[in-house]
């Protein structure tokens, strides 16, 4: 199962030419996630949608994609193609990384015309006449999202997706150039981790490391939203703490020389579509400057790495990520293990 997803700035023309591109490549489907963000209109309070500018800041936007399109890939098989405008990278991780989670291959194509005819063609676009003042906010905001483009285009969107220049090409051959180079394994799958789904409680070990300044290591995993700490599930027939060690290495290449001491044990409940588990969190210890200079650059895992006070953890951890280090911390100063339960200390 695949996903061939077209990205582009608005204008870019991504809708016709997947419209295209589906009767060119054998046994696909055209998935347009703008349907979920209208959908979501309909569904989410006014007073919700307010508080963001685009529904692609909803998290559920961005689950109900890729429910969506494994769900119409467990339908019908083949290959799906999805024409819609990526410019953050935390989402296209999250989005490209839920997919991979499921075995699901993402080909990235980027359509790709020059910035004067971008502007040529949104100036040129029809809008629908029912639509109030349609015709000056639809432009707008596509005039809004060349700058996001541009930056996008300069900091990681070029170096990750195949592109296509479009500006001399119909919808036609922009989509003929697409399957050509799709079949001919020009277009690799993104190279993103693929961490499957649990589907019953996990186990899973997290290790602190501290710097010289007892600031704490974090990680920006690419397959989830949110900072973590280096670690991962625990494998079956593998030791809570060398499955910890594992991760610490594979993750940032820093190899422990003991077993990590344990500070915490947390029930996380279930809570849909996460069935929850226990969280351990061991102490790695302090890496001195040189190993933290050995420290690896993050690769298809990790987006980003940096050590942080307990006060900009705070702000970086989702919370309940947060109260568990901050009742390590505390157990580490008292050099006591502690249980908890839903981060809350029990007993």
């Amino acid at each position: 199962m695949t996903v061939v997803w077209i990205n582009g700035a608005f204008g870019a023309g991504k809708t016709t030419t997947a419209r295209e591109l589906i009767e060119l490549i054998p046994n696909s489907t055209l998935f347009d996630p703008e349907v979920i963000g209208a959908a979501l209109t309909h569904l989410l309070p006014a007073k919700h949608l307010a508080e963001v500018g685009d529904y692609q800041d909803l998290p559920i936007w961005r689950r109900l994609v890729i429910d969506t399109a494994a769900a119409m890939l467990a339908e019908l098989g083949g290959t799906l193609v999805v024409p819609m405008t990526l410019l953050r990278q935390e989402y296209r991780d999250e989005i490209f990384g839920g997919l991979a989670a499921r075995r699901i291959a993402v080909r990235h194509v980027l359509l790709a015309p020059a910035e004067t005819i971008l502007r040529e063609r949104i100036a040129g676009r029809e809008v629908p006449p029912d639509l109030p003042d349609g015709e000056m906010r639809v432009r707008q905001w596509s005039y809004d999202h060349i700058e996001p483009y541009r930056a996008a285009l300069a900091s990681w969107l070029t170096a990750d997706a195949y592109p296509v220049d479009t500006g001399a090409l119909t919808p036609y051959e922009s989509a003929l150039r697409i399957a050509e180079a799709v079949s001919a394994g020009e277009v690799e799958a993104c190279d993103i981790v693929q961490t499957p789904e649990p589907t019953a409680e996990t186990l899973a070990s997290g290790v602190l490391l501290f710097d010289e300044q007892d600031r704490v290591l974090l990680v920006d995993p690419t397959y989830k939203a949110g900072w973590e700490f280096p670690g991962g599930v625990v494998e079956p027939g593998e030791a809570p703490a060398r499955a910890g060690m594992r991760e610490v290495v594979e993750e940032t290449g820093i190899h422990l020389d003991e077993v990590p001491r344990l500070l915490v044990v947390d029930w996380e409940a279930p809570a849909p579509p996460g069935y929850g588990g226990l969280r351990l969190l061991f102490d790695g210890g302090r890496l001195d400057s040189t190993e933290a200079a050995r420290l690896l650059l993050p690769g298809p895992e990790l987006r980003d790495w940096r050590f942080a006070t307990e006060e900009e953890a705070a702000d970086l951890l989702p919370p309940v990520r947060y109260e568990r280090l901050r009742w390590a911390l505390r157990a580490r100063e008292r050099g006591a293990a502690l249980y908890l339960e839903a981060g809350v200390p029990v007993g």
